[in-house]
């Protein structure tokens, strides 16, 4: 259940988004979610927190074809089905401006928000799986590349030599699990789940007005122009 309780006027407002490296809606949502922030003049008030949601923890660590991660997780589907439905993602994606490759590897994603959860504690969480996702989606970064996230990681201002050593053991494994538990526990069944204020959470990828929608009604009507 979603704790209710009240927003003072100008206040700051957390927006928890609980997502997956390899989600094709998540990738979408999060652009949604960002592009329903940035109209409002009261912009700054909102803080995306980035939360952690294995969508398959049974991946294996080695790199495997897009088709063939599909077909093991979805008994009884097959290549063309998932063919299919990616390139109708990648319109949905591409009409909205965002690069989107069919031709992805996928892995085991669990490393990969270990390093989220030390990034979110430098408050860099959201900036470097945003990062990570964008390059991973356009086709022009492998995120299972150690040295890879390491450049990411860099690249929005955190700690590289941490985040090797992070990768190489197990630190923050607990709250990986946590934060998936979290979301269950919070009413989600899948990804991408958003909540806001924890006052109301939104299942699924939802459209830009109705997440400004739900930014107003945590923080208020955006006010006419921007304070100076």
């Amino acid at each position: 259940m979603i704790e209710r309780r009240e927003q003072g006027t100008g206040s700051r407002v957390a927006i928890e988004v609980w997502a997956d490296l390899g989600c094709p809606w998540c990738y979408v949502a999060k652009h949604r979610l960002e592009a329903a922030i940035s109209q409002r003049p009261d912009a700054d008030r909102f803080e995306i927190v980035m939360r952690s949601f294995q969508l398959d923890p049974t991946a294996p660590q080695g790199l495997e074809k897009n088709e063939t991660s599909f077909v093991r997780s979805h008994p009884g589907s097959t290549a063309d089905d998932l063919r299919r439905a990616e390139r109708q993602m990648q319109a949905i994606a591409n009409k909205e401006g965002l690069r989107y490759t069919v031709d992805r590897w996928n892995a085991n994603t669990f490393d990969l928000h270990r390093v989220v959860q030390y990034a979110g504690d430098q408050g860099r969480g959201f900036a470097f799986f945003s990062a990570v996702q964008d390059g991973f989606f356009a086709g022009v970064l492998n995120p299972f590349d150690p040295d890879a996230l390491v450049e990411v990681a860099e690249s929005v201002g955190l700690d590289g030599r941490r985040v090797r050593d992070i990768v190489a053991g197990d630190e923050y494994a607990d709250r990986v699990r946590a934060d998936r538990q979290e979301a269950v526990e919070l009413g989600s069944t899948g990804v991408p789940f958003v909540v806001f204020d924890r006052r109301v959470g939104a299942p699924g990828a939802q459209k830009v007005a109705a997440y400004d929608q739900l930014l107003e009604q945590v923080a208020g009507p955006a006010p006419s122009e921007r304070a100076s």
